[in-house]
């Protein structure tokens, strides 16, 4: 009885462990695109490109929509666009960035766009099942053509570094991080509060 009763409270830990979401660290800090972040703390990944810059445009690059059309946001006026870019939907951490954009109520003016270089069916999926259909799903997948212009390809890995942009109504950059490291989440928060502050009225 005794080993029972051991055995039972062993599986309700581990179903504890299993059932808790671990803390990811938030990074507040930031570093330029075209220059590097870590992995794991310790592994250094160059980042391919020239590298934006606070009060550039975006790149002219052609993106593509869960439909399959292609989608320039260079081309974007008239709303202030916050935009979250992830290495992949598929993992932890972005799954966990993506969710806290779509969970965040903004006013109307301000569009959420998520960019990765997942296939866009596999964008789509994550939409459907989310239930996070105002977020604007894009895809660097074809040449990561975004990925270069912006300075924020991942050198061997060619995915895209973890980034947010806030982008004005006349499609300037108004507010970039790109996170040191990898497995930590941007601040999102204050992302949100730059887009904010960029509404007519503000």
């Amino acid at each position: 009885m005794q080993k029972l009763l051991f055995a039972l409270a062993g599986g309700i830990i581990l179903l504890g462990c299993a059932a808790s979401r671990p803390e990811i660290p938030v990074d507040r800090g930031s570093v330029e695109p075209g220059s590097k972040v870590t992995r794991g703390g310790t592994t250094e990944l160059d980042l391919l490109g020239p590298g934006l810059k606070l009060g550039d445009q975006l790149p002219s690059v052609s993106l593509v929509d869960s439909n399959l059309r292609p989608v320039d946001l260079s081309t974007r006026r008239g709303e202030v666009l916050l935009v979250s870019i992830v290495p992949s939907l598929d993992t932890q951490v972005c799954e966990r960035q993506t969710h806290l954009l779509g969970e965040a109520k903004l006013p109307p003016g301000i569009r959420k766009v998520t960019i990765s270089r997942d296939l866009p069916f596999a964008q789509q999926r994550f939409a459907n099942t989310t239930g996070f259909s105002d977020i604007l799903y894009l895809s660097d997948f074809q040449k990561a053509e975004f990925g270069h212009q912006s300075g924020l390809l991942i050198d061997r890995l060619y995915l895209l570094a973890r980034s947010v942009l806030v982008v004005d109504r006349d499609g300037t950059i108004r507010y970039l991080q790109v996170v040191p490291e990898l497995s930590h989440l941007p601040d999102l928060p204050r992302a949100i509060a730059a887009a904010e502050a960029l509404l007519p009225g503000s």
